[in-house]
Parts: C-alpha cells; structure tokens; sequence
C-alpha cells in the first residue's frame, strides 16, 4: 500500500520505518522546521522491530494519493497538521489517527468523512534526535476501530503492520478502542506527570498509586455512558504491571517545557463526567496536581 504518515515523533517516526523497512511505499508529511532538518531517512531503535535506518521521502504538504493516511502528531498539533493533508489531494485514502484522546475522531470526521478509521497505540517511543527513534516497551500495539464498510481495508493495513513487526487488531467497537486505551493512559500519563517519575516511582508513592486506580474507575464510569462497559480488573491490572521505568509522553513533555495534551487526556473525562453526573475526583486532583508542575 501507498501510505503516508502525517507527523514523525516517536509515534509517526515507529510506524513509517517499520513499514518502509518491510518494502512499504511510505512518506512522511513534516513541518516546515522538522523538514529542514529532515536526514532524508530515519533510525530507529526498537525493542519490537529491531534497530533500521531506512531512508523515507519527506514533503512539507502531501502532494500525491495514498492508500492511508497515518495522523501521528500530538493532539495539540492538530490543526496545523491538517492544512498540510488536504482531502482533495489525500483521495480516498483511510485515515487512521493514533492521537491520545477521544475529541479528535469527531474533528477528523468533519475533514476527511467516513473514511476515519479510530486507531490507538499502546507503546513508548519518542523522538530524540531528527529522525532518530528510540521505541523502549516491550510491546507496540495498535487496534483499529473501522465503520463495517472499511473493515476489510483496515484488515489490509493490520497484515501489513504485522508483517512489519507490529501488533495489530481490528476491533469491531470503536469505543471499546479509544475508551480503553484511555482508562491506561490519562491515570498514568496525570499521575507520572504529577510526581515526575516513570511507573515503579508512581506505585511507589502510596498517595499518587491510589489516585492513578482510582482516575482509572472513573474513566471506566465515564466510558459506560458512552455505550462502553469497560472491566476496571483489567485496567487496574495494566497499570501495575506496567514495566517499572515506563514514562508518560506527557510526562516527558513537561519535563522538556513543552505544550501538554492535558485537554486531549483529560478533558473529556471530566467533561462527560459533569453531562452524566459521576463523580471524577480523583482525576480532578491529578490534573490539578499537573497543573502545579507545569506552573513550578
């Protein structure tokens, strides 16, 4: 398949080499800042895929059709990013975006129509260099969410990721994906984010371990309102087995003063939690205890 793949961080950056290591036709979609540094192709060193310099064409605007069309930047970025995809030019590729969060789906769809396939990733990569990748959890997961028209289109786009060396499931719920990827992901990005440190730090800390179980069954609360009964056992699970130096993107961000998802993570648990009327103190409590990081 053509793909191309909007945004080259350790999520954009994982996912175009390990397709364009396995023969994909693959480009990156860049900033203008990020392309003017661009190597001309990317190392990554990976715990699932291995270590690959594989070079991958990069433009500034997306300026021929794919078949995908990968939406890998922060959520904070958004908007930016999409001037450079324009659906005129995209065709009638799949969009897949792999942003945390659960608002982004509804914006997509405004833009690019049915074609939005909701995707998540369970992994930690980030970028530390131009075009350097270090990708450091034992796993890197995708699920996908397609409508039942794009199903067998995205079972297309899993074969080729598997066979990349990634895993992949096709789910058949859409807010079993993006719900459950978040009932892990805002407790643990809030609360190693708020203490600043990585997974054993945060079961560690007593206080900061309550809080992150206890934001989890909020969210699970909050997905039930959303048509998604989520098993708190299993998050809970998740969280403490945790490989102990695991961090947080966010975390990561606060630590480097740069903009963080806060909004995107947590905000629509705390904002659908007032709509129905369940109780989000806990995630309250982290968010504010984030807010004062930042502030510090």
């Amino acid at each position: 398949m053509r793909h191309a793949v909007l945004g080259a961080g350790g999520v954009g950056g994982l996912i175009a080499a390990a397709l364009a290591q396995d023969g994909q036709d693959v480009i990156l979609v860049l900033r203008a800042d990020t392309l003017e540094v661009y190597p001309g192709g990317i190392h990554l060193e990976s715990e699932v895929v291995g270590d690959v310099d594989v070079d991958v064409p990069a433009v500034g605007r997306l300026d021929r059709e794919v078949e995908v069309l990968w939406v890998a930047v922060k959520a904070t970025q958004l908007e930016d990013a999409l001037r450079a995809a324009s659906p005129a030019v995209a065709g009638n590729a799949l969009v897949i975006p792999l942003l945390n969060g659960v608002d982004h789906v509804s914006r997509l769809r405004e833009v690019f129509g049915e074609l939005v396939v909701p995707g998540a990733i369970r992994v930690e990569s980030e970028r530390v260099g131009p075009a350097h990748i270090v990708q450091t959890s034992p796993f890197a997961a995708v699920d996908l969410a397609p409508p039942p028209a794009l199903r067998r289109r995205a079972e297309a786009v899993a074969g080729e990721l598997q066979s990349a060396g990634l895993s992949c499931n096709v789910s058949d719920s859409e807010a079993e994906v993006l719900w459950g990827k978040l009932a892990v992901l805002a407790p643990f990005a809030l609360a190693t984010s708020s203490v600043q440190l990585p997974a054993a730090g945060v079961r560690g800390d007593p206080v900061t371990s309550r809080l992150m179980l206890a934001s989890m069954r909020e969210v699970c609360a909050v997905a039930a309102t959303q048509g998604e009964q989520l098993d708190p056992t299993i998050y809970e699970k998740a969280l403490l087995n945790m490989p102990g130096g695991m961090r947080s993107s966010m975390q990561k961000d606060l630590a480097a003063g740069r903009a963080l998802e806060l909004e995107a993570i947590s905000g629509p648990i705390l904002r659908l939690g007032r709509e129905h009327g369940i109780p989000t103190p806990a995630t309250e409590q982290l968010v504010r205890r984030v807010g004062a990081a930042q502030a510090f």
